[in-house]
């Protein structure tokens, strides 16, 4: 383990500098992104601890029902942890920049897999372990398990790790046989968007809002009675179950057996992957460093085809021409439209169902208050989707950002394409998703015309500060494009845009009661209400104008002083 450790040696530097801030560190980011993370670990504490309080109070159904959802929890670790150590791998021990290098070195190649597998199942599974540990200290208070619960869970979770991670690295070891690696990660991002979209579409097409219906008892009463049913003893999550369950109501019957069958599974299965590596995993990564012959296809000028039809010059043509192309010759880019769309329709689905006759609050009111709320909803999801595809516009160049700054063209007019490329398709979004929630809600002609005219500005201001932000905090040299969403510009500019749609939503709604309570009632507005009114949506377009320009100015300026 000497080499291994040397080979891992690196990383242990790096980790350490990150952590004392030599290099990469911004003390606001690190402040933020630790508030963020604690306030989410709590969400899921104080989530989990209340459901399993009510629990509790179920009688006769109780502990059937924490045990079902502990054993629920443990499989969707088991699965989340398999599908991030096959990216993982892949990105590790296939396609990272510095494996020419270490192949050189004279290590036997055994050593470098398991030290490369070493640190890609700690890449994996350390979120899935620290967002994990709240749902087993929920669990823990709940039950009043002692300190040899918490032993076993210390001892338990690692051994799950390395099982998953050794499952998701030998799919990655005789897939990259049969396919390149840079294929094969597309093949596992499409499909996995796809199995998302279409698990996440049939659990929301059932309702499992029609539980809290007191007419499907008797359904429910099935259901529970189902939920003794024990997993499959096969799997590595049910060895876990069994070795936490026992010391949670007090028994400690097959704890030490089941832990030990997780230690031992762990081990064998790491065993098995080393001695096929020893066959497999240079053939893959030779295989993987042989450049793609690219078929030679007939293509159009970037001037041509259908920028002829739009009131641009030649140079503005092209580069709208060449961000479209780009788009959708990126698979990991046009595959989570997929995953859009699925959002799309329960989001709307979410509004047709609603039960609004059976609401407390008359229907004529609460229709047009949600339709109000729905504004801010709608503004949230357009900012959750920029910071996705629009902040990481300018980034995306890449290395070739020195073309844009050599080429006769000014960086305003290269940020402005990139503004009204990224606009057009988010304005379509919003507009769809505000019009026909409004549509399924019966809303009147006011909230309807106030809805689609404040999200068609937020629109104008979402985009210029994810266009801006993401030139003023670009990364050229990111190998995944994803990772600028909790970048620091990433974290900044949804900060921004929660406070802007938030100013929006209050600069709106008092001007928005009024004019709906006069309505109701039958009464005029007096001048001054007119004015206030007045005053008010015009400091709604001044917030919108400041939110488009400031953004895209600084963009340009911090873009013009940086060395690329």
């Amino acid at each position: 383990m000497r080499t291994v450790l040397t080979l891992l040696e690196p990383q242990f530097l790096g980790f350490k500098h990150r952590l004392s801030g030599r290099f990469g560190g911004r003390g606001l980011v690190k402040t933020l992104l630790a508030i963020g993370g604690f306030l989410f670990w709590m969400g899921i504490f104080i989530g989990v601890y209340r459901v399993l309080c009510y629990f509790q109070g179920v009688e006769g159904f109780g502990d059937i029902l924490a045990r079902k959802l502990l054993s629920m929890v443990l499989v969707t670790f088991f699965a989340i942890l398999i599908y991030s150590s096959i990216l993982t791998a892949l990105s590790g021990l296939y396609l990272s920049k510095d494996l020419a290098l270490l192949h050189a070195a004279p290590v036997p190649v055994e050593k470098v897999f398991l030290a490369r597998w070493l640190e890609c199942t700690f890449n994996s599974s350390w979120m899935v372990l620290v967002f994990g540990l709240p749902v087993f200290l929920a669990y823990g208070l709940v039950y009043h398990a002692g300190l040899i619960f918490y032993a076993v869970v210390a001892l338990s979770l690692p051994p799950l790790c390395l099982v998953a991670s050794a499952l998701g690295t030998l799919i990655v070891l005789f897939g990259v046989i049969c396919l390149p690696a840079s294929r094969m990660r597309d093949v596992f991002v499409i499909l996995s968007i796809v199995l998302v979209v279409l698990l996440y579409l049939v659990i929301r097409f059932m309702r499992p809002e029609r539980l809290v219906n007191p007419d499907a008892v008797a359904t429910v009463a099935l259901y529970l009675a189902s939920l003794k049913a024990p997993g499959s003893p096969f799997l590595p999550s049910t060895w876990t179950l069994k070795a936490l369950w026992p010391l949670l109501i007090g028994q400690k019957t097959g704890v030490l057996f089941y832990l030990g069958l997780s230690v031992t599974g762990a081990l064998s299965v790491i065993f098995v992957e080393t001695k096929l590596a020893r066959v497999l995993y240079f053939k893959g990564v030779s295989k993987a460093q042989v450049a793609r012959r690219w078929r030679r296809t007939r293509s159009r000028d970037l001037k041509g085809g259908w920028t002829k039809i739009l009131p641009v010059s030649g140079k503005v043509a092209g580069l709208l021409s060449k961000d479209v192309k780009s788009f959708f010759r990126d698979n990991t880019q046009w595959s989570q439209l997929f995953l859009l769309g699925a959002l799309m329709v329960v989001y709307l689905y979410n509004f047709k169902v609603l039960p609004i006759e059976d609401a407390p609050i008359e229907a004529f009111y609460l229709q047009n208050i949600l339709s109000f709320l729905n504004m801010g909803l709608a503004g949230l999801v357009l900012s959750a989707v920029a910071v996705r595809f629009v902040f990481p516009a300018v980034s995306a160049e890449g290395q070739a950002i020195w073309l844009i700054r050599s080429a006769p063209i000014k960086l305003k007019t290269f940020l402005w394409v990139k503004f009204f490329t990224c606009f057009w398709p988010l304005l379509l979004l919003s507009e769809t998703l505000v019009v026909l929630s409004n549509m399924f809600l019966s809303v009147t002609d006011f909230m309807m015309g106030l809805s689609t005219i404040t999200i068609f500005l937020m629109v104008f201001g979402i985009t210029a500060m994810g266009i801006g932000l993401g030139a003023a905090y670009p990364n050229f040299r990111v190998e995944n494009i994803a990772e600028l969403s909790t970048s620091f510009g990433g974290v900044l500019f949804m900060i921004l845009c929660v406070a802007f749609i938030g100013s929006v939503i209050v600069l709106e709604a008092g001007p928005v009661y009024t004019v709906f309570m006069a309505k109701a009632r039958g009464h005029p507005l007096s001048l001054i209400q007119w004015v206030w009114i007045g005053g008010s949506f015009v400091l709604v377009v001044v917030l919108n104008a400041l939110a488009v320009f400031w953004p895209m100015r600084l963009g340009a300026e911090r873009l013009a002083r940086m060395d690329t």
